[in-house]
């Protein structure tokens, strides 16, 4: 989960947590100390008394000279009979802490007698825990510290960062006369990463150029070509031909209809952005045109063709891409429909083609819109560019389009059609 952080936040994060656990040794360091200064000294000098009162004191038959916060008990002298509270201490030292009291008591077997000295501690324990309590209140004070300082310098350590990402995202990067951004920064990380982002952009520049000029180059060449075959085949139409001739003639007049629609949709996407339709027209206009082009050869494969209009749609659409996108389907259609109907309906917003072919596979569908991809029934010599160049064109739009199985059998293609602005 934290790599999935901002990189800002997971700096603060890092600063706070090595912050925490340095401040928290220091801190857990010097209350070990302080107990074990605390027991060593405080050991030491319970010792030091239980020796002179023993060879001072109690060897003369003299009372053990002690302040007032130290008691003497011995087992042998009935005097100092030792109370049931300490009864059960070992030798050595103890810190004893009872209720509101606490004692340190240091406890010594000689010649079968115990001998135990305690000292009423509780003003050092009133000192010691305002000591933790100082501790403490660092501890939480250099972790909050941490935390604006952490804030701070994240903000600082990330600001060339932010600003190579705010470059990037608001600025046309794509656009010839761009300038470069590793000139902006020291030659650091930063540097190097604008650096790179600069070279691998003149790469896609260079690219991009590449397939715009092919792409424009190879439509304005084939202009001449096709315009040649649609005079010649209206200068054959006036000769007198066979049926079989003319039926030959209007394949050729399609074909060369279909590619001039063809290259004037690559020259439209070439230009991306800056391109201008060609032209305007209804749903229902360029529907019926391409009822008009493709009902009879549904009809010489011997396929019912239906054209249903479920709504009016008041829309205005570039007539070359709505044209080719719904050619392209109709297409689909009719080379993957052995028996059966196509039906085109259209409808406020959009147009599905459905057909009763062999369907395409659930598992094939997220990828049938890809280039080369060709669906398990695949004919012909095409190279699956078709949909591709579709969905190509949805997206330039701001369309979408779905695909979907029928329960009936075969396909159906939907097309969302939103009217630009």
């Amino acid at each position: 989960m934290l790599s999935k952080q901002p990189f800002a936040r997971r700096i603060l994060i890092a600063f706070v947590l090595m912050t925490f656990l340095v401040s928290g040794l220091f801190s857990l360091s010097i209350v070990a100390v302080v107990h074990f200064i605390e027991e060593h000294l405080v050991s030491q000098e319970l010792r030091r008394q239980l020796d002179t009162v023993l060879q001072e004191d109690l060897a003369h038959n003299r009372p053990p000279r002690l302040d007032a916060s130290t008691r003497l008990y011995a087992s042998g002298l009935p005097a100092y009979a030792i109370p049931a509270q300490f009864a059960r201490l070992g030798d050595g030292f103890t810190e004893v802490v009872e209720d509101d009291y606490s004692f340190y008591a240091y406890s010594q077997t000689i010649n079968g007698q115990r001998y135990l000295l305690v000292q009423e501690q509780r003003e050092f324990e009133a000192r010691e825990q305002a000591l933790f309590n100082v501790v403490l209140a660092g501890f939480l004070l250099t972790v909050l510290g941490a935390w604006g300082l952490g804030l701070v310098m994240a903000r600082k350590v990330m600001a060339p960062v932010t600003r190579l990402a705010q470059q990037v995202r608001h600025r046309d990067q794509l656009h010839p006369l761009a300038p470069a951004l590793a000139a902006e920064y020291p030659n650091d990380e930063v540097g190097q990463l604008a650096e790179a982002f600069d070279s691998t952009l003149g790469q896609v520049r260079q690219a991009l150029e590449r397939e715009q000029l092919f792409t424009s180059d190879v439509s304005h060449e084939l202009r001449t070509p096709l315009m040649i075959i649609a005079s010649s085949c209206e200068l054959l139409a006036e000769a007198p031909l066979s049926p079989r001739e003319r039926e030959q003639l209007g394949r050729i007049e399609r074909a060369a209809e279909e590619m001039r629609n063809l290259v004037q949709a690559f020259l439209l996407l070439a230009r991306g952005h800056s391109a201008q339709p060609a032209g305007k027209d209804s749903l229902a206009t360029v529907s019926a045109a391409q009822v008009a082009r493709w009902g009879p050869l549904f009809e010489e494969k011997g396929l019912r063709f239906d054209y249903q209009e479920t709504g009016p749609d008041h829309g205005q659409y570039d007539t070359t891409f709505l044209g080719t996108v719904m050619s392209n389907l109709l297409r689909n259609a009719l080379h993957y429909t052995e028996h059966g109907a196509v039906q085109l309906i259209t409808g406020p917003g959009g147009f599905r083609v459905e057909d009763t072919g062999a369907g395409i596979p659930l598992a094939q569908q997220a990828q049938i819109f890809e280039p080369f991809v060709r669906g398990p029934q695949a004919r012909g010599e095409g190279l699956g560019l078709g949909l591709s160049l579709v969905k190509r064109i949805c997206s330039k739009q701001g369309w979408t389009i779905t695909v979907s199985s029928l329960q009936s059998g075969g396909t159906c293609f939907n097309v969302k059609l939103n009217v630009p602005s």
